[in-house]
């Protein structure tokens, strides 16, 4: 988090413009005094011919204003068009008001790029409000897949954004280290065990894991243990070998994150929920006597089978007392606990902990348990927490079109590390970010290391190498020009922008104004792929502009006769790689100088 206020960007300095010129309606007494303006929004036109902005003014205030939008527009416009930013004003329809703003504040926003630097489109939206996001949470069984990378790029990419725009984040990693599974885990360690020791195991039951990866537990409790846990009952080795099991998969898994540059700040272990007293029982108890937890029977559902329906007394949690479809379950016919009930505890801890905003990243096959667990955290925080998950769709690995063959380590899939050993990490975090979190999104192998226009990865670190590249041109070409970096941007902050005229680095510079709203609207819908689709967008002006220079000399970045007007361009290169290189950082993407 930022340890001063970030600089203010353009919208967000026409959005106060606009709130502005509102009050000087209401001092005017064409607005009621006390009218709320926070709706009031400044944000780009759905068709750039309108205009470079537009605002919603008149339309959301009409009604609490008594008046027509349009009554309230024409009024606006007029406070509008004395703006000294402002070059014209546009009321269309019923009352949208569309803003055309004079070249200078395109200049200045570059400027402030340039300015800022690493910080620019840094923001403080957030207000330092506590938001906790967990993601990845995979069953420590095996290894992670292609699956488990792209929830963990998405929560990891997720959490710089709110961070970068202002909010006090957590990454947590939920350890599913109770249950069915981990039973199952357990068992297939034991194999391997008696395995390693020279027995001969047969097949691996159905229901266990018969993966390679399971032999580490067996090899590794051999080597402590000897055959001695041979000679212990039950009671005693399964203890020992469920916990050897669990580290060694836990440490795979911890490897294989940090290879994709995800480092959550806690892990959170299920089997602690009932360990150090029993925080489920404690959770049930607390909305018992709220009157959310009652023993009663649920009716046969209706349509599809219902998972965990019984036909039978059990205890029971009114969450359609808050928004879902049926009541839910919290303990199973033999007494133990439902999965439900322990993420209530989870999700309870986290409120505990302060966060009243929570982000759960999850798979694609949980989409039928958010309305449940939405639910649940409206009841336990009686309605003072927020729970947003975001649904994590299918990644189809294919090579050259064509399906990859799972792995032969784990099994039954290509693992996580496979795909980052083979195209790297930088290829893995952008694509994985470059299709929305709810589509299926095709992840070939071979296309991802073309060096191309079709491989986004590479046309937007490419932009970010062809400014350095320009930089290193300049120096060449005039020899004058400082050489450390933080002497050329003191000269390049001063550059005398006005001599850029051209109408494609006009455009330039709007993009590279639009990056801090952005990132804004990317933080608070939590969308990161905003920011890929962005630097692509960012990437195809730049190199389109740098093609212009090859058809059309005068347009080139480097004139060698006007020192002036390279310094002028200089300058729009290096506000075009301060946002590069801000936006993968972001995303957890290098930004190389080189491309090699």
């Amino acid at each position: 988090m930022a340890t001063s206020t970030p600089p203010r960007h353009l919208f967000a300095d026409m959005h106060d413009r606009v709130i502005a010129a509102n009050q000087a309606l209401i001092a005017d007494g064409v607005l009621p005094k006390g009218i709320d303006l926070s709706r009031v929004l400044i944000e780009p036109p759905r068709d750039p011919s309108h205009g470079d902005m537009a605002t919603n003014a008149a339309m959301v205030l009409a009604k609490d204003a008594g008046k027509k939008p349009r009554e309230i527009a024409d009024a606006l416009a007029g406070k509008l068009r004395g703006d000294a930013l402002v070059e014209t004003v546009d009321v269309a329809g019923p009352g949208f008001i569309n803003l055309t703003l004079k070249p200078e504040a395109w200049l200045e926003a570059t400027r402030a790029a340039i300015v800022a630097g690493k910080d620019y489109g840094r923001s403080a939206v957030g207000k330092a409000a506590k938001v906790n996001v967990e993601y990845v949470s995979a069953n420590p069984t095996g290894p992670m897949h292609v699956g488990h990378c792209r929830g963990a790029v998405f929560g990891d990419a997720l959490a710089s954004l709110l961070a970068f725009a202002g909010f006090e984040v957590c990454r947590e990693y939920y350890i599913n280290d109770a249950g069915a599974q981990i039973e199952a885990l357990t068992q297939s360690g034991w194999l391997r065990y008696r395995e390693a020791l020279g027995e001969n195991i047969g097949a691996i039951p159905e229901g266990l894991y018969p993966g390679d990866y399971v032999k580490q537990v067996g090899e590794e409790l051999k080597v402590d243990y000897g055959a001695d846990l041979l000679k212990k009952p039950e009671s005693e080795w399964k203890p020992i070998v469920r916990e050897r099991a669990i580290n060694i998969m836990m440490a795979d898994i911890r490897n294989d994150l940090w290879s994709l540059g995800v480092v959550p700040d806690m892990f959170f272990s299920e089997a602690s929920l009932t360990e150090d007293g029993d925080k489920v029982a404690e959770t049930i108890d607390v909305l018992r006597k709220q009157g959310k937890v009652y023993e009663g029977r649920l009716p046969p559902p209706k349509g599809a089978p219902v998972d965990d329906y019984e036909d039978r007394e059990q205890t029971l949690f009114r969450s359609t007392d808050f928004g879902d479809d049926v009541d839910r379950p919290l303990k199973k016919s033999d007494g133990s606990y439902t999965y439900f009930a322990s993420d209530i505890a989870y999700h309870k801890s986290k409120i505990d902990r302060g966060f009243l905003s929570m982000i759960d990243v999850w798979g694609a096959d949980h989409g039928g348990y958010v309305k449940r667990m939405q639910a649940a955290v409206k009841a336990i925080s009686g309605g003072k927490a927020d729970l947003d998950v975001k649904i994590i769709q299918l990644v189809k690995l294919l090579r050259d079109g064509q399906p990859v063959k799972m792995s032969k380590r784990a099994g039954e899939f290509v693992t996580l590390r496979e795909v980052v050993e083979e195209v790297g990490s930088d290829a893995v975090r952008f694509m994985m970010l470059y299709r929305k979190n709810d589509a299926v999104l095709d992840f070939d192998l071979a296309r991802v290391k073309e060096q191309s226009r079709d491989n986004p990865v590479f046309y937007v670190q490419y932009g970010h190498a062809r400014g350095h590249s320009i930089f290193r041109m300049a120096g060449e070409a005039f020899p004058k020009l400082p050489e450390e970096p933080a002497d050329r941007l003191a000269l390049l902050a001063k550059a005398p922008l006005a001599r850029l005229t051209d109408a494609g680095e006009l455009s330039l510079m709007r993009k590279i104004a639009a990056f801090p709203r952005v990132v804004e609207a990317a933080a608070l819908s939590h969308e990161p792929h905003r920011i890929a689709f962005y630097l692509y967008e960012l990437a195809a002006e730049f190199h389109a502009q740098w093609t212009k220079g090859k058809d059309l000399p005068h347009l080139r970045f480097i004139i060698q006769n006007d020192e002036e007007l390279s310094v002028a361009r200089l300058a729009l290169v290096q506000s075009a790689v301060t946002v590069f290189a801000a936006g993968l950082k972001l995303l957890g993407v290098g930004a190389p100088e080189e491309m090699r």
